[in-house]
This record gives structure tokens, sequence and C-alpha cells, in this order.
């Protein structure tokens, strides 16, 4: 829906409309946030969307799709050190899997340069944050992580798009509120809710199902095809999927190496 309706929208005033509705809607539901929290998980989801906005104006699409999603190999890293969270025996086998899935799926990459290192500390970022949601919603109510996160988003963007047309169309707004309310207070707060009960490994390898759906879709709506070397890749990371629900079968798996 964003490629449909944002061609010539600047990306940081997009996403300032986007998580100031976002804000407006986190407080309406839960007046009382937590700041401090709040604003931690909001600087990190701010950091992954500057560095990877900046890095896809100095890599291409395909090796900004793929470096980001190398934050799924990073989370269980973050997660050993921050929550002594240890792998299972099918996260062992499906991480690789995901990782080499990607690969395929986004056409593969060639060289390195200066946005893919913008593009690494996108992921990073990303993989920083899914841990901290698992680690504070266990602390306090996901309802009181919403707002602050979500208005760190939107002040940060504002800054970045003062110079920026701000002249935006109908349809754009529409995309706005539609993912302030559904990709991200229902989106983030459904994440929150579930993922402080399954844990950030199993998250992370559920979360390589995006890109799948995301390439169906691109396929239905925009008429986009697949080489037989990224379907190769969509199968792997549907593998990589199902070995993630096979963790909730395992009794005392935080505990397992």
């Amino acid at each position: 829906m964003q490629k449909m309706v944002l061609g010539g929208v600047s990306p940081f005033v997009y996403n300032a409309i986007r998580f100031w509705i976002a804000t407006i809607f986190a407080f309406i539901i839960q007046p009382k946030q937590n700041l401090k929290y709040g604003l931690l998980i909001g600087l990190l989801l701010t950091c992954g969307y500057i560095s990877q906005t900046w890095g896809l104006t100095l890599t291409t699409a395909s090796k900004s799709g793929f470096i980001t999603s190398l934050y799924i190999i990073f989370v269980p890293v973050v997660s050993y050190f921050w929550e002594k969270e240890r792998l299972t025996f099918f996260q062992k086998i499906g991480f690789p899997l995901a990782l080499v899935g990607s690969y395929f799926l986004s056409g593969g990459i060639s060289g390195f340069n200066f946005g893919d290192f913008l593009t690494l500390l996108c992921a990073l970022s990303f993989s920083v944050h899914v841990v901290s949601l698992t680690v504070f919603a266990r602390k306090t109510s996901e309802t009181h992580l919403m707002g602050w996160q979500f208005g760190t988003v939107a002040i940060t963007n504002t800054l970045l798009g003062l110079n920026q047309s701000w002249s935006v169309p109908l349809p754009a707004w529409g995309v706005a509120l539609y993912t302030a309310c559904f990709a991200t207070v229902i989106g983030i707060f459904l994440q929150m809710k579930y993922q402080k009960k399954i844990g950030s490994n199993t998250a992370a390898l559920i979360f390589v199902g995006e890109p799948i759906f995301s390439t169906l879709f691109a396929m239905l709506f925009l008429q986009e095809s697949l080489t037989s070397f990224q379907w190769f890749g969509a199968l792997l990371l549907l593998v990589a999927l199902a070995f993630a629900s096979v963790k909730a079968k395992e009794p005392n798996s935080k505990e397992r190496g």
C-alpha cells in the first residue's frame, strides 16, 4: 500500500504523520505512559527507521532488504546477553535457514558500501528493539509502553522532515491512518502482549513470514514476479517459520541449549 501511494512523499514526513497519529491513539487508550521505558524503546525504533531510510538512498533495495533481515539473526545474540535466553535445537536450525532464505529472496547482494553499513546499524537497532519489547513488556503493561515509544519516532521524523515538502495527497493520509492503527498501534500492542510469553527468539523466527507476505501481496497487487532462486528463498523461510512453532511444544525451552 505504501509503495502504491507514497511516490514523491518524503519518508520522514510520512513517518512523522503515521507516528503522530499512532501517538494520539496510544495516549487516548492509556493516558498514563511509562516515560523511561517508552523513550528507550522509541529511540531504538527511531534509530532503525533513520538508518534504514538513509541507507536506502545509498544502496539498492534488494541489498537493503537482505541486510535489514539480518535483525532476525541478531535477535538471539542480543537476547542471550540481555535475557540469557538460549536457542533451542530447532531454533539452531531455523535461524541459519532464515538467513539463507532471506539472501535468496532478496536476490542476493554484491559489494559493501556506506549505505550497507547504515542498513546494518538498522538491523542491529531493530534486533535490540525486539528484545527490549520482551523485557519491558514483562515489567509493565503493554499499553503503558506505546505512547512515548511512538512519540519519540514522531518527533524525530518531524525534525528531520522540516525542510521537506509537507504537501501530502489524500491517499497517502489514508495509508498513514491505516498503518498507524493496524501496523503500529494494534500490531506492536499484540507483539508486546504475546512476545513476552513466547520469547524473543521464537518471535524473530515468526517474523520471517513478513517478507513472504510482502512478496505475496506485491505479486497480487503490483504484478511483481519471482525468480526460481527467490522461490527457493521463500521456501526456506517457510521452513524456518515452521521451526518457530516447534518451540512452543517444548517444555523448559529457555533452559535447554
